[in-house]
């Protein structure tokens, strides 16, 4: 086995995924509660110990809410993030378990190469991730207005997307949220909509026709369904000759459940 993956969930109520080898197990954010997260950690055959560190996106409450606990029930891991937000977390971490970085760096953790990479979102200073072992990539792309050059360059190649697909447009917009935080959603600092995951998928393809497992994530619980968000990405997949099943495996992660486990 090379590399597996899991969701423990994914959306506004919460965030928090796997990645692992034989050797090494890392978590990107901790959105759930800690007890949410030692379960699913259990179901997905990981002992708490095997965890060496959480790496964090940025600071929002549905990706750390449970950060501070899930330390202190696993002493031995350690947890990476940018220094903005660090900052702006304050106290959820203590100083001596934080391993800070600048965007673009690159480092190891255990066998996995880890390489980080700027996202767009009102936060301090939000990351992405891509994580490698023995040839193969997962990167994590949530939280995110715009699917920027760099976000392109740095996910061409990984051969799991987990890819934000926030929100169908026109729910959003006939919606009950307040105008404000539509125009916040909908804006370079919030998050990727149906068609805008679509697109980036497009662009990614043109980059490596590589068969990839895509898997929409973050979906919103009020502006979008997960059979929507596949329905609009399939396609104006298939408009440019993108065949869910045969160029792509495209897949909604879902907020309240976890994932199967992905292995390659």
């Amino acid at each position: 086995m090379s590399l597996r993956y899991c969701s423990f969930s994914s959306g506004s109520s919460g965030n928090c995924h796997l990645i692992r080898s034989d050797e090494t197990a890392i978590l990107i954010d901790a959105g759930i509660s800690a007890s949410q997260i030692v379960s699913s950690l259990y179901r997905a055959r990981t002992d708490t110990d095997e965890v060496t560190g959480i790496l964090v996106t940025h600071e929002h409450s549905d990706h750390i809410k449970g950060l501070s606990a899930a330390a202190n029930r696993m002493p031995q891991l350690r947890v990476w993030g940018s220094g903005g937000t660090f900052d702006a977390m304050q106290d959820a971490v203590s100083v001596d378990r934080q391993e800070r970085f600048q965007p673009g760096e690159q480092f190891s953790i255990g066998d996995l190469d880890v390489r980080t990479f700027s996202t767009s979102h009102d936060a301090a200073e939000p990351i992405g991730y891509s994580v490698r072992h023995k040839g193969k990539i997962v990167s994590i792309v949530t939280d995110t207005g715009i699917f920027t050059e760099e976000i392109l360059r740095e996910t061409a190649d990984a051969d799991i997307l987990v890819l934000e697909s926030n929100h169908d447009i026109d729910l959003l917009k006939t919606g009950r949220y307040p105008q404000f935080l539509k125009s916040r959603i909908l804006g370079d600092y919030g998050h990727l909509s149906n068609a805008q995951a679509a697109n980036a998928i497009i662009d990614v393809m043109a980059m490596d026709r590589k068969m990839r497992c895509i898997l929409l994530a973050h979906l919103s619980r009020d502006n979008n369904r997960p059979e929507l968000a596949e329905q609009t990405v399939t396609e104006m997949l298939a408009e440019m000759d993108i065949y869910n099943g045969k160029d792509v495996f495209l897949k909604s992660l879902l907020r309240d459940r976890m994932s199967v486990v992905f292995e390659f």
